[in-house]
């Protein structure tokens, strides 16, 4: 099964983006392209039986204007799906 995310907009610092082939148990997180680290914060845990949808991330204020990407991590901490770099600010 190949999993999927796409980003899809950022608005009032909410960042939306659709998935497919993400199970219950996957989390959705912001990387920081400049050095491929995942921010502690936000993440989103998918809990919808359905594995095809939307997620959305309010982002903390904390977060630096920059290059960044949505990584989806399944259940075991692996590496399955990545977005598209978007920019914010």
């Amino acid at each position: 099964m190949h999993s999927v995310i796409n980003f899809v907009e950022f608005e009032h610092q909410v960042v939306l983006a659709t998935y497919r082939n993400l199970m219950i148990g996957a989390k959705v997180v912001l990387v920081d392209n400049d050095n491929g680290e995942a921010l502690p914060e936000p993440v989103a845990r998918i809990a919808s039986p359905a594995p095809n949808g939307s997620v959305r991330l309010r982002l903390p204020v904390s977060v630096k204007p920059g290059s960044y990407c949505l990584r989806a991590i399944n259940g075991h901490g692996e590496h399955i799906a990545q977005s598209l770099p978007f920019r914010i600010g």
